[in-house]
């Protein structure tokens, strides 16, 4: 670099230029700064002499990457760390406020990363408040930033840092310092509450707020759910939690300041209002803090302050809903302000009902806090009244009707998404409302039946008429009827949590739920029958499946109750007796629904799950077979019949139709039945393989294919044990096989056939509840085997002779790992005795592997470990060849060989703990074997031993660097696994002691002087009772060894 001026030019261009390249030359050039340690004394020179902002960005933020990616020694540490507190006192006023944020990030990331190293770094309480005592307004905002991003850096993971030391630094950061600037955050708002400007009341707010924030315990909980709890505040704080002016001052300030600041002090009192009982004295303190609580909220309602900001008002909702998270009822109730400040709560609730629009999400909280009032009013003692059987019917009336403005007044933006258009985030929007039902069911359930039965006689009106009429009318009662419909279903549903089993529950139970079964004798006749192509009709039906799906759970089946009250007044009501005459209606309307929607994916998928709940219930899976509805579908299940199987854009669904389809067929153990289910998907197989080479490439054959490999899979899937897989395998092999080859050799070039396919086979080979088990006389295993190799040579050799497409997922890697997984599950079937193979010169086993290990080989590890799926499939494969082909690897040529072994640590870093133990068993496969085979072996060594041995020889390094890295992941990371890292440990071990003395070795060294001692002992004894064997019984002592050895290491 020529002059501080050309630097100062690179600088901006870095950080101003619109031209990529100009951009990244910049970077290029300006990239050693950030990675040469020689370099940080010329960010120095720049930092004093630059007059460039851009200039001192750049050396700011390498000096960062410096400390967060370098090992630094401590005295450079300390005169970077002394040197950025020096020159942000001097001249941090007249920074740029994005270089100052940055040397602040940097002063404050050397302190964590250093905190356990000096005793200076853990004082910086101390050295940081001189900023507030300069007198200057300026080095007093500085100061607080400096602590608002120290609390923030204390309790954020860092990349540079292992999780444990983080927590560890965390921990002591609590312990020592987060109380005092906690302090210092409350004197600063009472110093500037008068006077005072926004920027210094904001950063003052924010300390407090992240100190407020701070994760005590380590859990790391998303602070917005129910899980969030309570705040696990140390006993120490308990003075200034108790004392009455820390409260009053966020009051104070959220009375006084404009938003956002008054957002960021309600954010305070929510972390107030959560912090744990046991942190108050006596009952005495806690009451005087629930009071103080609830008069700031009652004047926070009763004047409407701040509220008609989205912000404010939010945060006023969560306020109240944590209340009863964390008081009881009976607390509550004993207050002297209680009537009014319920009545408040309640007027509060109703106004943000009516305004559905605008207070959509604090509504949810709302109802969080009402429901778990009423549900805590069976445990309330003594005779003050709760006042909420006064409250609650208004604000369930206040909910049905404000569902209903929704329709009406339409959303109030192309964004906002129609809540009846996802049933899943919809039951969870609905899952407090129902406790308010049942709280009066009786009073509740006579208003909803109130509201639905002029609604459904509406709608039977409508399917008489000959003409149709006011459409948007009758989008509308739609729109109604499913709001209802849902919310019935999911009072049904908390009857599963709440047990509740009373017989008058259990009576309003059937007059509701008759309500919706009288509707749906309606949704399908007359005019209504033309109108599935309608919005409106389908979410309709949608809420009927949801209402089936939790009746089902409560009323029928395997839990039902035979003489329960429910059916006896459904009889009374509407002739429906028991189970089986209920079932025969959820069945009709699953026909109806799987007939009549073609094109409506979410409404067919909704109704095939409710099939197969239903099919896979034991009990209920009885009852569905002696229904003629039932019998009628096993018999026709074409296209002609179920008109969605022809649509393509539904095909996805046709898995899940022939599971549940193979459920019911196979739990008849009939072959005769099995063959007379199946001749629909006879037909369709015999016409493909009668189809001609030469019109095998068009659409009619594509989709047809396509369409029989998903049924297949389905049916395949229902087979769970040896019986029924042996009748489809029967049935499909060897007339058919040829099929699969026939679609391979004509479609490779199309993923969505090949996906089908490959994933119907996947399915095939797959023996899970050992149902692939064959005679001992039989060949079958063999000949499957025979059948799957032959099908991945011919989809490698095509994909690997195909250029990449566009999207290279879809085109190459996902075709490539669905073969990968295949050939995992062929392998580890335990049903192949693969040494016939090569005693009988059958190529079939080397050429399955050899074109699997091509297709593995062409994909970049880099691409392997970004996409899940490919990762999984990979790593599952390259476990089952070292466990059950090691020799195959063995012979692999050098390179190839440590590449695959390269690739295998890697995985053990990967953070999917089944990836990482998979690699884990890899790694132990080939130690053992060379420990066996090479350093106590006493016999010559085979071939493969010696090629081994020739391949470690290449690369000496190469078990030292795995050994290494598991040593690293078992000290430094949080594994979950780490029963499974220990198998490879011992096995390296034991392949040379030198290994493990240097590794010892450089592992103290790494280490404070102060603790290498006590860390050499603990190496020590990790080889403690250890022999120089790999038995179960040594495996087992060293695995207990690890496990004392890694948390004493852990111990600072």
């Amino acid at each position: 670099m020529e002059s501080l001026a050309q630097l100062n030019a690179l600088c901006e261009r870095l950080y101003n230029s619109q031209d990529s390249a100009e951009r990244a030359h910049a970077e290029s050039v300006l990239k050693c700064f950030s990675v040469n340690t020689d370099y940080i004394s010329q960010c120095q020179y720049i930092l004093d002499n630059s007059p460039s902002p851009y200039a001192l960005m750049m050396a700011s933020s390498s000096l960062l990457k410096q400390v967060t990616e370098h090992t630094l020694s401590l005295q450079l540490r300390l005169d970077i760390w002394n040197y950025v507190v020096t020159y942000l006192a001097n001249r941090g006023p007249e920074l740029q406020t994005f270089v100052a944020g940055s040397l602040i990030q940097l002063f404050c990331r050397i302190a964590k990363f250093s905190w356990f190293d000096d005793d200076r770094f853990r004082d910086v309480v101390k050295d940081l408040t001189t900023f507030l005592n300069q007198g200057t307004s300026d080095h007093f905002a500085l100061g607080l930033k400096l602590f608002n991003q120290l609390v923030s850096e204390m309790n954020q993971p860092t990349s540079g840092l292992p999780l444990t030391q983080h927590r560890k630094a965390a921990c002591s950061f609590r312990d020592q310092s987060l109380y005092h600037i906690f302090q210092i955050s409350l004197t600063s708002l009472g110093r500037l509450k008068d006077d005072g400007s926004s920027m210094l009341r904001e950063l003052a707010l924010s300390l407090s707020l992240k100190c407020l924030s701070f994760d005590f315990i380590g859990t790391s909980l998303d602070e917005s759910s129910d899980e969030f709890g309570t705040v696990q505040i140390p006993s120490a704080w308990r003075p200034f939690i108790e004392e009455p002016s820390t409260l009053q001052i966020f009051f104070d300030y959220y009375a006084a300041t404009e938003p956002p600041l008054s957002k960021e002090a309600l954010c305070c009192l929510v972390r107030l209002a959560s912090v744990r009982r046991s942190i108050f004295a006596d009952d005495v303190a806690r009451t005087r803090f629930l009071a103080h609580l609830m008069s700031g909220t009652k004047e926070i309602l009763q004047l409407g302050q701040g509220l008609s900001d989205h912000d404010n008002y939010h945060e006023c909702c969560r306020l109240l809903s944590r209340f009863k998270v964390n008081y009881q009822l009976s607390e509550l109730v004993s207050m002297e302000m209680y009537g009014e400040w319920i009545r408040l709560v309640a007027e509060f609730t109703e106004k943000s009902l009516q305004s559905w629009q605008w207070a959509s999400g604090g509504v949810y909280y709302l109802l969080g806090l009402w429901s778990r009032l009423v549900t805590s009013v069976p445990y309330l003692k003594g005779d003050t009244p709760s006042l909420l059987d006064e409250f609650v019917p208004t604000i369930i009336e206040g909910f049905i009707t404000s569902r209903f403005n929704s329709l009406q007044g339409g959303f109030p933006d192309e964004l906002s998404e129609n809540p009846l258009d996802n049933v899943e985030v919809l039951q969870d929007h609905l899952e407090s409302f129902p406790y308010l039902c049942r709280f009066q069911y009786q009073r509740t359930s006579l208003y909803i039946i109130k509201v639905m039965e002029p609604l459904i006689q509406t709608y039977s009106n409508w399917a008489s008429l000959q003409v149709p009429g006011d459409n948007n009318e009758l989008c509308l009662v739609e729109g109604q009827l499913a709001w209802m419909v849902h919310i019935i279903a999911a009072i049904l549903k908390i009857r599963q949590i709440t047990g509740g089993n009373a017989e008058s529950q259990e009576f309003i139970d059937a007059e509701l739920a008759a309500r919706v079964l009288q509707l749906i004798n309606v949704t399908d006749s007359g005019m209504h029958s033309q109108r599935y192509s309608e919005k409106s009709k389908q979410r309709l039906d949608c809420a009927i499946i949801v209402f089936f799906q939790q009746f089902r759970k409560s009323y029928v089946g395997d839990q039902a109750m035979l003489s329960s009250k429910l059916y006896s007044r459904l009889s009374e009501l509407l002739g429906l007796h028991d189970h089986l005459v209920l079932l025969n209606v959820m069945v009709g309307k699953i026909v109806t629904n799987l007939k009549c929607y073609i094109e409506n994916d979410d409404v067919i998928k909704h109704t095939l799950d409710l099939f197969y709940e239903l099919a896979s219930g034991y009990m209920t899976g009885k009852l569905l077979l002696k229904l003629d509805t039932v019998k009628y579908i096993i018999g026709h299940h074409t296209r002609e019949y179920f008109h969605f199987l022809e649509e393509y854009k539904c095909s996805r669904n046709r898995t899940t139709f022939y599971f549940t389809l193979g459920w019911l067929i196979f739990m008849e153990d009939s072959p005769v039945k099995f063959k007379a289910a199946m001749d629909p998907l006879f037909k369709v197989l015999v016409t493909l393989e009668s189809t001609p080479d030469s019109a095998f490439r068009t659409d009619a054959v594509k989709y047809a294919l396509i369409g029989l490999m998903r049924d297949l899979r389905g049916i395949a899937m229902a087979t769970n044990s040896r019986r029924t897989y042996g009748q489809f395998f029967d049935w499909f092999y060897p007339s058919h096989i040829s099929l699969l080859l026939k679609g391979i050799a004509h479609w490779a070039d199309t993923p969505e056939v090949t996906t089908t396919l490959l994933k119907f086979m996947s399915e095939f080979v797959f023996n899970k509840a050992q149902r692939l088990t064959f005679d001992s006389s039989s060949p079958n295993g063999i000949l499957l085997f025979r059948e799957v190799s032959k099908l991945i040579v011919a989809y490698g050799r095509r994909i690997l002779s195909f250029p990449a497409g566009s999207d290279i997922y879809s085109s190459r890697y996902k075709g490539m790992w669905i073969s990968l997984h295949i050939l995992s599950r062929a392998l580890a079937g335990n049903y192949v005795n693969f040494g016939v193979f090569e005693l009988y010169g059958d190529r079939a086993l080397a050429d399955a592997l050899d074109i699997a290990l091509k297709m593995a080989l062409s994909i970049p590890l880099p691409d392997i470990l970004a996409f899940r799926k490919l990762m999984k499939a990979y790593f599952a494969f390259m476990e089952v060849l070292f466990n059950n082909q090691l020799v195959f690897v063995l012979n692999l040529d050098p390179s190839t060989f440590i590449h695959i072994v390269k690739s295998l640590e890697s995985g053990l870093k990967s953070l999917d703990s089944n990836v990482s133990s998979q690699c884990a068993s890899a790694v132990d496969h080939l130690a053992t074997y060379y420990f066996n085979h090479i350093t106590t072996a006493d016999s010559p060594p085979s071939s493969a031993a010696i090629n081994l041995a020739r391949h470690i020889a290449e690369r000496p390094n190469l078990f030292p660097e795995i050994l290494t890295s598991l040593f690293e992941i078992v000290l430094f990371e949080d594994c979950g696994n780490q029963w499974s890292l220990s198998r490879p440990m011992l096995s390296l071990i034991l392949i040379s002691e030198q290994i493990f003395s240097d590794l010892k070795v450089q592992i103290l060294s790494s280490q404070p002087p102060d603790q290498q001692q006590r860390l050499s002992q603990t190496f020590d004894k990790l080889m403690s009772d250890v022999n120089r064997s790999l038995d179960s019984k040594n495996r087992d002592k060293f695995t207990q060894n690890l496990t004392v050895f890694r948390h004493e290491f852990r111990i600072k």
